[in-house]
């Protein structure tokens, strides 16, 4: 069982920046890891994920503004985002992916199989 805890949200205003981390419990080295969000009355949508290589993947409206990473030493990931918009206020989820040493890019909810409970994230205008 593998447990994650996020960290960073808050609230920033338009054109500002965040870091997210997510710590994990367990090593979490031979895992993709993913961010995902959720605003209210929306499916939970995935932002970028970062394979156990290291190699990242970002949806549409993250590329250019979100840098995902990982410290495999800290069991960390994190999620800088800059240039923030009112749109992307939500609730931000990392998450564990299912397959160890996997080539895939996991941009899919049912590509992980441990989720963390949620930082919220308001940018106001």
């Amino acid at each position: 069982q593998v447990q994650l805890v996020e960290s960073g949200g808050g609230l920033v205003q338009a054109g500002g920046s965040l870091r997210l981390s997510c710590a994990a419990s367990g090593r979490t080295f031979s895992y993709a890891m993913g961010w995902f969000r959720q605003a209210p009355g929306k499916e939970r949508e995935f932002v970028a994920t970062i394979s156990w290589s290291g190699c990242t993947y970002y949806a549409d409206s993250a590329k250019g503004r979100a840098t995902i990473s990982r410290d495999n030493a800290k069991n960390t990931v994190y999620l800088q985002m800059n240039s923030l918009k009112p749109e992307d206020t939500a609730v931000y989820y990392c998450a564990l992916g299912r397959d160890p040493y996997s080539a895939a890019n996991y941009y899919r909810t049912n590509d992980y199989i441990y989720w963390g409970q949620g930082t919220q994230v308001t940018v106001s205008s």
